[in-house]
């Protein structure tokens, strides 16, 4: 499973300007399978994941390091913070919905995490 969400992570998020549909359920289930701990929702329109951390600044410092993929990658997640919780969601707005990009950026994410150091749980 590692393997898979590095290659994902490799990849680059392509700008989406609109014009295009989003991922249909079929699709979105078999991109989310490469993301194993994304839930994706009812309608098949976000993914979403929630880390735990022993402290607010651990979250925090993991957020900004997001922070700075995101940028480069120019695909931003929604962010909540709440205390030791940090949930990021995951959708393409310029389409309504799910792209290639969200779980790129999803790999991306998991992939920052798995390099904090000790004291932050899974959640």
């Amino acid at each position: 499973m590692m393997k898979v969400m590095t290659d994902l992570a490799a990849r680059r998020c392509v700008p989406c300007e609109g014009g295009e549909p989003p991922l249909s359920r079929e699709p979105a289930e078999r991109l989310r399978g490469m993301v194993a701990r994304w839930e994706l929702d009812e309608h098949a329109r976000s993914i979403r994941r929630t880390f735990r951390f022993t402290t607010f600044k651990e979250g925090i410092a993991f957020v900004n390091d997001v922070a700075d993929v995101a940028e480069a990658e120019g695909h931003h997640p929604d962010i909540t913070i709440r205390y030791l919780r940090v949930t990021f969601t995951l959708t393409t707005h310029a389409i309504g919905g799910l792209s290639e990009n969200d779980f790129i950026m999803a790999a991306k994410i998991d992939q920052v995490y798995a390099t904090r150091p000790a004291g932050a749980t899974p959640a």
